[in-house]
């Protein structure tokens, strides 16, 4: 895993990948589906760091899906590229989990890309949950964010 930096107000993680021949386009530029799985792979890691991920959030009878992805592109990664990706929590009170995104390229540590998503929880039912479940209100108590 990259490194971390954890704030009063702030947790984040940085994870260093590579593009891989798969997801170029035959202009030789990442295709921008790949930019969510890469959104991905940083929740997984932000998850497995901060105890927030999908396992731990099913484990307490709630699923998070997405219900806002987006990006912003500054340039284009192209294959061969080794860049990183920064994913900062963003607090809210709301029963939703807000993410922002960075992926910078290592080479000058320009900026290549954000983005933002938000989760919301569902029950086992599929129902929306419109407050915050206890174990997410002992997790942001646990990291003190308030």
């Amino acid at each position: 895993m990259g490194k971390e930096n954890v704030t009063e107000m702030s947790l984040s993680v940085t994870k260093a990948f590579e593009v891989r021949f798969s997801e170029v386009d035959s202009m030789n530029i990442v295709w921008h589906g790949s930019y969510a799985l890469y959104f991905e792979d940083a929740r997984e890691a932000f998850g497995a760091k901060y105890g927030l991920g999908y396992l731990d959030i099913f484990g307490n009878g709630y699923y998070a899906p997405l219900v806002d992805l987006s990006f912003q592109y500054k340039k284009p990664l192209v294959y061969g590229m080794k860049p990183e990706i920064t994913i900062y929590y963003r607090p809210t009170q709301a029963a939703k989990i807000v993410f922002g995104y960075e992926i910078r390229d290592t080479a000058d540590g320009s900026l290549v890309a954000t983005g933002h998503s938000v989760q919301v929880f569902l029950d086992k039912d599929y129902n929306l949950v419109w407050s915050n479940p206890e174990f997410y209100e002992l997790w942001k108590r646990r990291w003190n964010i308030v």
